[in-house]
Protein backbone atom coordinates (compact mmCIF):
# COMPACT_ATOMS: atom_id res chain seq x y z
CA UNK A 1 0.00 0.00 0.00
CA UNK A 2 1.34 3.41 -1.00
CA UNK A 3 1.08 6.14 1.59
CA UNK A 4 -0.24 9.47 0.41
CA UNK A 5 2.26 12.33 0.59
CA UNK A 6 1.72 14.86 3.38
CA UNK A 7 -0.71 17.62 2.53
CA UNK A 8 0.42 21.23 2.21
CA UNK A 9 -1.14 22.28 5.57
CA UNK A 10 0.63 19.36 7.26
CA UNK A 11 3.99 20.32 5.76
CA UNK A 12 3.47 23.92 6.83
CA UNK A 13 2.62 22.82 10.38
CA UNK A 14 5.80 20.72 10.50
CA UNK A 15 7.87 23.65 9.23
CA UNK A 16 6.27 25.98 11.82
CA UNK A 17 7.07 23.46 14.56
CA UNK A 18 10.70 23.26 13.47
CA UNK A 19 10.93 27.05 13.37
CA UNK A 20 9.44 27.30 16.86
CA UNK A 21 11.96 24.83 18.28
CA UNK A 22 14.81 26.68 16.60
CA UNK A 23 13.46 29.97 17.97
CA UNK A 24 13.32 28.54 21.49
CA UNK A 25 16.95 27.37 21.27
CA UNK A 26 18.07 30.75 19.98
CA UNK A 27 16.23 32.45 22.86
CA UNK A 28 17.83 30.19 25.49
CA UNK A 29 21.28 30.97 24.08
CA UNK A 30 20.51 34.70 23.89
CA UNK A 31 19.42 34.78 27.54
CA UNK A 32 22.60 33.01 28.67
CA UNK A 33 24.77 35.56 26.83
CA UNK A 34 22.63 38.53 27.92
CA UNK A 35 23.12 37.62 31.59
CA UNK A 36 26.87 37.79 31.01
CA UNK A 37 26.43 41.22 29.44
CA UNK A 38 24.19 42.33 32.33
CA UNK A 39 26.79 41.25 34.89
CA UNK A 40 29.48 43.24 33.08
CA UNK A 41 27.11 46.24 32.86
CA UNK A 42 26.46 46.05 36.61
CA UNK A 43 30.20 45.97 37.27
CA UNK A 44 30.92 48.94 34.98
CA UNK A 45 27.88 50.98 36.09
CA UNK A 46 29.33 51.18 39.60
CA UNK A 47 32.00 53.55 38.21
CA UNK A 48 30.95 54.82 34.77
CA UNK A 49 27.87 56.64 33.38
CA UNK A 50 25.05 54.55 31.91
CA UNK A 51 25.12 56.61 28.68
CA UNK A 52 28.75 55.64 28.16
CA UNK A 53 27.99 51.94 28.68
CA UNK A 54 25.11 52.14 26.19
CA UNK A 55 27.44 53.80 23.67
CA UNK A 56 29.97 50.96 23.89
CA UNK A 57 27.14 48.44 23.77
CA UNK A 58 25.80 50.00 20.56
CA UNK A 59 29.08 50.62 18.70
CA UNK A 60 30.84 47.33 19.39
CA UNK A 61 27.60 45.39 19.16
CA UNK A 62 27.27 46.67 15.60
CA UNK A 63 30.83 45.58 14.77
CA UNK A 64 29.77 41.98 15.43
CA UNK A 65 27.69 42.25 12.25
CA UNK A 66 30.65 42.88 9.93
CA UNK A 67 31.33 39.21 9.09
CA UNK A 68 27.66 38.80 8.14
CA UNK A 69 27.60 42.00 6.08
CA UNK A 70 30.73 41.11 4.12
CA UNK A 71 29.35 37.82 2.89
CA UNK A 72 26.21 36.85 1.03
CA UNK A 73 24.47 39.25 -1.31
CA UNK A 74 26.46 42.37 -0.42
CA UNK A 75 26.27 45.14 2.12
CA UNK A 76 23.98 47.47 0.14
CA UNK A 77 21.48 44.72 -0.62
CA UNK A 78 21.36 43.56 3.00
CA UNK A 79 20.92 47.05 4.44
CA UNK A 80 18.28 48.19 1.97
CA UNK A 81 15.04 48.89 3.80
CA UNK A 82 11.63 50.35 3.12
CA UNK A 83 10.83 50.79 6.83
CA UNK A 84 13.32 53.32 8.24
CA UNK A 85 10.65 54.80 10.49
CA UNK A 86 9.95 51.51 12.22
CA UNK A 87 13.70 50.90 12.59
CA UNK A 88 14.06 54.30 14.23
CA UNK A 89 11.13 53.61 16.59
CA UNK A 90 12.56 50.21 17.52
CA UNK A 91 15.97 51.80 18.21
CA UNK A 92 14.59 54.59 20.39
CA UNK A 93 12.59 52.11 22.45
CA UNK A 94 15.62 49.81 22.64
CA UNK A 95 17.82 52.63 23.98
CA UNK A 96 15.25 53.42 26.68
CA UNK A 97 15.08 49.73 27.59
CA UNK A 98 18.87 49.47 27.89
CA UNK A 99 19.01 52.60 30.05
CA UNK A 100 16.32 51.31 32.42
CA UNK A 101 17.92 47.88 32.79
CA UNK A 102 21.50 49.11 33.19
CA UNK A 103 20.42 51.71 35.74
CA UNK A 104 18.54 49.05 37.73
CA UNK A 105 21.67 46.89 37.89
CA UNK A 106 23.48 49.74 39.62
CA UNK A 107 21.01 49.82 42.52
CA UNK A 108 19.55 46.30 42.70
CA UNK A 109 20.98 42.83 43.04
CA UNK A 110 21.34 41.26 39.60
CA UNK A 111 18.98 38.36 40.32
CA UNK A 112 16.34 40.70 41.80
CA UNK A 113 16.41 43.02 38.79
CA UNK A 114 16.22 40.13 36.32
CA UNK A 115 13.45 38.43 38.32
CA UNK A 116 11.34 41.59 38.10
CA UNK A 117 12.13 41.91 34.39
CA UNK A 118 10.52 38.51 33.83
CA UNK A 119 7.24 40.36 33.54
CA UNK A 120 8.36 41.24 30.00
CA UNK A 121 6.87 38.10 28.32
CA UNK A 122 3.55 38.96 29.95
CA UNK A 123 3.73 42.46 28.49
CA UNK A 124 4.63 40.91 25.13
CA UNK A 125 1.62 38.62 25.21
CA UNK A 126 -0.70 41.54 26.02
CA UNK A 127 0.87 43.79 23.36
CA UNK A 128 0.65 41.06 20.71
CA UNK A 129 -3.13 41.55 20.67
CA UNK A 130 -3.30 45.13 19.31
CA UNK A 131 -0.03 45.10 17.35
CA UNK A 132 0.29 41.56 15.98
CA UNK A 133 -3.40 40.60 15.88
CA UNK A 134 -2.70 37.52 17.98
CA UNK A 135 -5.68 36.20 19.92
CA UNK A 136 -5.34 35.91 23.71
CA UNK A 137 -8.13 34.17 25.61
CA UNK A 138 -9.33 34.66 29.16
CA UNK A 139 -7.09 31.90 30.50
CA UNK A 140 -3.96 33.65 29.31
CA UNK A 141 -5.23 37.00 30.61
CA UNK A 142 -5.62 35.33 34.02
CA UNK A 143 -2.07 34.00 33.72
CA UNK A 144 -0.86 37.53 32.99
CA UNK A 145 -2.60 38.71 36.17
CA UNK A 146 -0.89 35.98 38.20
CA UNK A 147 2.44 37.03 36.71
CA UNK A 148 1.97 40.61 37.84
CA UNK A 149 1.05 39.31 41.30
CA UNK A 150 4.40 37.53 41.28
CA UNK A 151 6.15 40.84 40.63
CA UNK A 152 4.39 42.33 43.67
CA UNK A 153 5.63 39.40 45.76
CA UNK A 154 9.19 40.12 44.63
CA UNK A 155 9.15 43.87 45.31
CA UNK A 156 6.98 43.58 48.48
CA UNK A 157 5.18 46.97 48.57
CA UNK A 158 5.64 48.58 51.97
CA UNK A 159 9.08 47.08 52.40
CA UNK A 160 11.69 44.96 50.73
CA UNK A 161 12.68 46.08 47.24
CA UNK A 162 9.82 48.54 46.80
CA UNK A 163 11.67 51.74 45.93
CA UNK A 164 11.77 53.88 42.83
CA UNK A 165 14.65 51.71 41.64
CA UNK A 166 12.39 48.64 41.57
CA UNK A 167 10.35 50.42 38.89
CA UNK A 168 13.37 50.55 36.57
CA UNK A 169 13.31 46.86 35.58
CA UNK A 170 9.52 47.14 35.14
CA UNK A 171 10.06 50.01 32.70
CA UNK A 172 12.84 48.02 31.04
CA UNK A 173 10.55 45.00 30.74
CA UNK A 174 7.74 47.02 29.16
CA UNK A 175 9.98 48.71 26.63
CA UNK A 176 11.71 45.39 25.91
CA UNK A 177 8.28 43.91 25.18
CA UNK A 178 7.69 46.73 22.71
CA UNK A 179 11.06 45.90 21.15
CA UNK A 180 9.99 42.28 20.74
CA UNK A 181 6.76 43.33 19.03
CA UNK A 182 8.51 45.73 16.66
CA UNK A 183 11.11 43.07 15.79
CA UNK A 184 8.29 40.70 14.96
CA UNK A 185 6.76 43.33 12.67
CA UNK A 186 10.10 44.16 11.04
CA UNK A 187 10.99 40.50 10.50
CA UNK A 188 8.15 40.18 8.02
CA UNK A 189 10.20 42.16 5.50
CA UNK A 190 13.69 42.68 7.02
CA UNK A 191 16.57 40.29 7.68
CA UNK A 192 18.06 39.69 11.13
CA UNK A 193 21.27 41.50 10.16
CA UNK A 194 19.32 44.51 8.87
CA UNK A 195 17.27 44.83 12.06
CA UNK A 196 20.29 44.57 14.38
CA UNK A 197 22.42 46.89 12.19
CA UNK A 198 19.96 49.78 12.23
CA UNK A 199 19.45 49.41 15.96
CA UNK A 200 23.22 49.64 16.44
CA UNK A 201 23.60 52.67 14.18
CA UNK A 202 20.66 54.64 15.58
CA UNK A 203 21.48 53.88 19.22
CA UNK A 204 25.15 54.75 18.62
CA UNK A 205 24.10 58.14 17.29
CA UNK A 206 21.71 58.79 20.17
CA UNK A 207 24.17 57.73 22.89
CA UNK A 208 27.06 59.42 21.06
CA UNK A 209 25.23 62.75 21.03
CA UNK A 210 24.91 62.66 24.82
CA UNK A 211 28.33 61.11 25.49
CA UNK A 212 30.40 64.36 25.64
CA UNK A 213 28.34 65.47 28.65
CA UNK A 214 28.92 62.25 30.59
CA UNK A 215 32.24 60.77 29.39
CA UNK A 216 34.57 59.32 32.02
CA UNK A 217 37.83 57.89 30.66
CA UNK A 218 38.33 54.26 31.74
CA UNK A 219 41.20 54.12 34.22
CA UNK A 220 42.52 50.67 33.34
CA UNK A 221 42.84 48.23 30.48
CA UNK A 222 40.42 45.97 32.34
CA UNK A 223 37.74 48.66 32.33
CA UNK A 224 38.31 49.30 28.61
CA UNK A 225 37.96 45.56 28.00
CA UNK A 226 34.83 45.43 30.12
CA UNK A 227 33.04 48.18 28.23
CA UNK A 228 34.09 46.84 24.83
CA UNK A 229 33.09 43.34 25.94
CA UNK A 230 29.60 44.58 26.83
CA UNK A 231 29.18 45.64 23.22
CA UNK A 232 30.63 42.50 21.64
CA UNK A 233 28.72 39.92 23.66
CA UNK A 234 25.63 42.14 23.60
CA UNK A 235 25.78 42.14 19.80
CA UNK A 236 25.99 38.35 19.73
CA UNK A 237 23.03 38.06 22.10
CA UNK A 238 21.07 40.60 20.05
CA UNK A 239 21.53 38.53 16.90
CA UNK A 240 20.39 35.41 18.74
CA UNK A 241 17.32 37.13 20.22
CA UNK A 242 16.32 38.64 16.88
CA UNK A 243 16.59 35.21 15.27
CA UNK A 244 14.41 33.79 18.04
CA UNK A 245 11.61 36.30 17.42
CA UNK A 246 11.95 35.80 13.68
CA UNK A 247 11.49 32.03 13.86
CA UNK A 248 8.97 31.66 16.68
CA UNK A 249 5.88 33.64 17.73
CA UNK A 250 6.50 36.11 20.54
CA UNK A 251 4.29 34.16 22.93
CA UNK A 252 6.30 30.97 22.26
CA UNK A 253 9.89 32.27 22.40
CA UNK A 254 9.66 34.84 25.20
CA UNK A 255 8.85 32.50 28.15
CA UNK A 256 12.25 30.85 27.75
CA UNK A 257 13.85 34.03 28.98
CA UNK A 258 13.09 32.63 32.43
CA UNK A 259 16.21 30.50 32.28
CA UNK A 260 18.08 33.74 33.04
CA UNK A 261 17.15 33.65 36.75
CA UNK A 262 19.44 30.67 37.33
CA UNK A 263 22.43 32.30 35.63
CA UNK A 264 21.76 35.65 37.32
CA UNK A 265 21.57 34.07 40.78
CA UNK A 266 24.85 32.20 40.22
CA UNK A 267 26.70 35.23 38.85
CA UNK A 268 25.30 37.53 41.53
CA UNK A 269 26.34 35.17 44.31
CA UNK A 270 29.88 34.50 43.11
CA UNK A 271 30.62 38.08 41.94
CA UNK A 272 28.87 40.20 44.60
CA UNK A 273 27.77 37.76 47.29
CA UNK A 274 24.10 38.52 46.58
CA UNK A 275 21.74 35.76 47.63
CA UNK A 276 18.12 36.20 46.41
CA UNK A 277 15.54 36.34 49.19
CA UNK A 278 12.84 33.70 49.51
CA UNK A 279 10.27 36.23 48.28
CA UNK A 280 12.31 36.75 45.11
CA UNK A 281 12.26 33.03 44.36
CA UNK A 282 8.57 32.74 45.27
CA UNK A 283 7.56 35.68 43.10
CA UNK A 284 9.76 34.47 40.28
CA UNK A 285 8.03 31.08 40.40
CA UNK A 286 4.65 32.79 40.03
CA UNK A 287 5.87 34.84 37.08
CA UNK A 288 7.59 31.87 35.46
CA UNK A 289 4.59 29.62 36.06
CA UNK A 290 2.25 32.10 34.41
CA UNK A 291 4.58 32.41 31.45
CA UNK A 292 4.84 28.65 31.04
CA UNK A 293 1.07 28.37 31.20
CA UNK A 294 0.82 30.92 28.40
CA UNK A 295 3.22 28.75 26.40
CA UNK A 296 1.09 25.68 27.16
CA UNK A 297 -2.07 27.40 25.96
CA UNK A 298 -0.31 28.61 22.82
CA UNK A 299 0.81 25.03 22.10
CA UNK A 300 -2.71 23.65 22.56
CA UNK A 301 -4.22 26.28 20.28
CA UNK A 302 -1.58 25.66 17.62
CA UNK A 303 -2.19 21.92 17.81
CA UNK A 304 -5.92 22.50 17.46
CA UNK A 305 -5.40 24.61 14.36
Amino acid sequence: MTLAPPSTPTLKAQADARDSIAGILWMAFAVFVFVGMDAMAKWQSETYPIVQIIFFRAVFGTLVLLPFLLRGKGIVAQLKTKRPGLHLLRSMIGCLSLFAFFMSYRYLALADAIAISFVSPLFMTALSVPFLREQVGWRRWCAIGVGFLGVLVIVRPGGGLFTVYALLPVLGAFTYALVGVTIRLLSRTESTVTIVFYFGVFSSLVAGAALPFFWVTPVSALDWAGQIGIGLIGGIAQLAMTNAFRLAPVSVASPFEYTGIVWAALVGYFAWGDLPAASTWGGALLVIGSGLYILHRQTLLARGR
